[in-house]
């Protein structure tokens, strides 16, 4: 049977869960793997299913991830969904088949005629539209892993969150955190490797929190699989690194050196407001031991422009932050109030507030993000090209090498840089 077709949305780890759910539905079915970090992607997830109805008619259209599950009525009201999936079945075969139409039995046939595509219904049936359990009690699912363009391949290690950052929905979609068994993280890493893969990244909602510690994971993955060369990690809680990693950060160059860390902001008091477990000095001093661990670290970051209650001077101490902690590649996320979290209840700012400030903190990521760039023109880095003529150096710069095809790997010549891309030749 032909694998279904997935539409991602989110966050590396649900392209992972969406690898892994391909083959439990058939190619007559869309499964969209949605996602609920703000209420943009709530939009955006939305508008991929009306898309991918539009473009496919005769498929059925099957939805699940984090919107799903903390909105499943809202999703199996739209004329365009099959039927919604809960993080906590989405593995479970049964929960894709049957995967009819909207209002349709499994026996409805589809037939395109004249130009013109309709149904032959069947019986309408209602009860089966929403398959969504409780997440908090879920077992531990299964290792999910899937490629990125057949050579980059994320593999979950862990799912679920114990935080309450008062501005997250997550944890009500996930459930607590529940970290994967080592020998099935290890065996599903090694048959990624087998098939190809030339490159790992370790990912999860809250890796850092892995029992018994991250750093312990990466040693003993890197000891028992020789052939695993290349191990990135996907976003990390900062005061959650432990001794372990940062012995690999400085020890292990098969550990990749760019590490994106999840600041959210750069004030103390929003900080302690957001309910988040660091200082900005904490936040600094983590930064200033990976660099000082090893020389050519990058860091990325996640940041929220206007959090409720932000002052000028906390979002200024947030556009400080930029720089303090020589952050490259930032992620900035306008504030957006979810449903059921603290952060919904507090005073909010004015929308056009929330719009300028994120604005002026892009604009001041990309001109960081510019300089970084100018500095890298004349280095010689070790690239990974994953599909277009296009990668990444081990320390995340995209380049663009001409010529070059999937899976190239080498020293590349940066001889400069077109605003997003270095370009660079391989020697």
């Amino acid at each position: 049977m032909t694998a279904a077709r997935t539409i991602t949305l989110g966050c590396r780890l649900n392209f992972a869960e969406s690898e892994a759910m391909r083959a439990l539905a058939g190619d007559d079915t869309i499964i969209v793997n949605s996602c609920a970090v703000t209420n943009e992607a709530v939009r955006q997830t939305r508008q991929a299913i009306r898309r991918a109805h539009r473009e496919a008619p005769e498929k059925r259209i099957m939805v699940t991830g984090c919107a799903a599950q903390l909105d499943p009525e809202a999703f199996a009201a739209m004329p365009e969904v099959s039927r919604v999936v809960g993080n906590a079945e989405k593995y479970q075969a049964e929960a894709f088949v049957p995967a009819r139409h909207p209002g349709l039995e499994p026996g409805s046939t589809f037939l395109s005629e004249g130009g013109k595509n309709r149904w032959i219904p069947g019986q309408a049936r209602d009860d089966d539209r929403v398959m969504v359990g409780d997440v908090m009690t879920a077992p531990v699912p299964p290792v999910a892993a899937g490629f990125l363009s057949r050579v980059r391949s994320f593999v979950a290690v862990q799912t679920g969150c114990d935080h309450r950052c008062t501005f997250c929905s997550i944890w009500q979609a996930r459930g607590p955190s529940r970290s994967l068994p080592y020998g099935a993280v290890r065996d599903a890493i090694e048959r990624e490797l087998d098939a190809g893969a030339k490159e790992i990244v370790l990912t999860g909602v809250d890796i850092t929190s892995y029992e018994p510690g991250l750093g312990q994971l990466c040693q003993r993955l890197l000891t028992d699989l020789p052939q695993l060369q290349r191990l990135r990690l996907s976003s990390l809680d900062s005061i959650e690194i432990d001794d372990a990693l940062m012995e690999l950060v400085a020890g292990e160059p098969r550990l990749l050196p760019h590490f994106h860390l999840s600041l959210q902001a750069g004030d103390d008091l929003i900080l302690k407001r957001m309910k988040r477990r660091h200082s900005r000095a904490q936040a600094v001093s983590t930064v200033e031991k990976l660099k000082k661990a090893r020389a050519d670290v990058t860091i990325g970051a996640d940041l929220i422009a206007g959090f409720p209650t932000e002052s000028e001077e906390a979002a200024l101490n947030s556009l400080r932050l930029l720089e303090d902690c020589d952050i490259v590649a930032a992620h900035i996320f306008p504030f957006s109030p979810r449903p059921n979290t603290p952060a919904a209840r507090m005073p909010q700012l004015e929308h056009e507030t929330i719009k300028a400030r994120a604005a002026r903190l892009r604009s001041a990521a990309a001109d960081r993000r510019s300089r970084w760039l100018d500095s890298l023109v004349a280095s010689r880095q070790t690239v990974l090209i994953e599909n277009s003529e296009k990668g990444h150096s081990d320390g995340f710069a995209p380049i663009h090498i001409a010529g070059s095809t999937r899976g190239d790997m080498g020293q590349a010549k940066i001889i400069g840089h077109d605003g997003d891309h270095l370009i660079g030749i391989f020697e």
